[in-house]
């Protein structure tokens, strides 16, 4: 059991190790392995389940009858999916979770969490206040791509998601001397592929305005590592 690890997350703030193992039992704790490319949870499924995250990552993704991929969103160490789908059990999934490397991952039964919550198991509502946290983040990281694809260019859906990045940079950022905005870098989780899913673009076409970018000087790149040369809002 992955108790230390789990008790640094979000879902377990805030829960001593006593309370952490109790809901771990209740939760019905299972952890299982996956290799790059499996799918973890498919469309059209119901569960009462959520994942979280122990080792490597995932994506979440939207992959039409017609072949179509949209990543939604990129989870990694300590983050969570399928929370929302756990809970209501019944609704069918409208999203792939796909590993996006190998990766661990722990399955929490919270399908019955209310019936938990009124069998007294100690921190369960310490655990369901994380948890109430934990969906307002999501809902405002599905936001956040949201804005992110409204730009009518290409151009436009690069500058939004590097000026998101930069924005969580500073405010995460601890050094008292944090990087200026004139040269900022930035490591983004996804590959080229993906995030031209991500932006809903064409790769070819992210390609070449990433490299037109990159001639006048606006950014600088190697594969998934970003630097911001200049304020992208003086374009």
């Amino acid at each position: 059991m992955d108790l230390k690890f789990l008790q640094n997350t979000a879902l377990f703030k805030g829960l001593s190790e006593e309370e952490t193992k109790a809901i771990l039992t209740g939760l019905k704790y299972v952890k299982k392995e996956y290799i790059k490319n499996d799918i973890i949870m498919n469309a059209g499924c119901t569960t009462d389940k959520m994942g979280v995250v122990l080792l490597g990552s995932v994506t979440i993704e939207n992959n039409d009858l017609w072949g179509n991929k949209t990543i939604l969103s990129h989870v990694g160490p300590g983050g969570f999916f399928a929370e929302t789908y756990g809970l209501l059990q019944n609704e069918p999934m409208l999203v792939d979770v796909v590993a996006n490397e190998d990766c661990s991952i722990c399955f929490l039964c919270i399908g019955n969490l209310q019936e938990l919550a009124a069998s007294g198991i100690p921190g369960m509502v310490k655990l369901m206040t994380n948890l109430l946290t934990i969906s307002a983040h999501k809902n405002m990281t599905l936001s956040g791509r949201s804005f992110h694809t409204a730009a009518k260019t290409i151009r436009g859906r690069v500058m939004s998601y590097l000026n998101s990045l930069y924005i969580r940079s500073a405010s995460a950022s601890k050094d008292p001397a944090p990087q200026t905005p004139e040269k900022t870098e930035l490591i983004i989780p996804f590959d080229r592929q993906q995030l031209a899913d991500y932006l809903n673009v064409e790769r070819t076409a992210l390609s070449k305005e990433l490299g037109r970018m990159q001639k006048e000087g606006l950014i600088h790149f190697r594969k998934n590592r970003f630097v911001i040369e200049q304020l992208l809002h003086s374009c």
